[in-house]
């Protein structure tokens, strides 16, 4: 089964969901897994609601932004 952004999580089939070992338990954590086109992300506080699908490059380049401190102005 082809899915496409905005899909709700749980027509992600199979995805198994991990949050950051530094995420505390309230509720307010972003949430990843695997699938075939890439990582599906979705919001913690509701898990039945849209997943966004990103290929492996699309991810690889947030993740070294993030690392550089590249959107760190958006949280401050």
């Amino acid at each position: 089964m082809r899915i496409e952004n905005g899909a709700t999580s749980s027509q992600v089939e199979g995805a198994r969901w991990v949050k950051a070992r530094s995420s505390k338990n309230d509720g307010n954590c972003v949430e990843l897994a695997k699938v075939d086109t890439g990582v599906a992300v979705r919001n913690s506080r509701f898990p039945g609601s849209g997943a966004l699908l990103y290929t492996p490059e699309e991810m690889r380049h947030f993740i070294g932004a993030a690392k550089l401190g590249e959107f760190d102005h958006l949280i401050d």
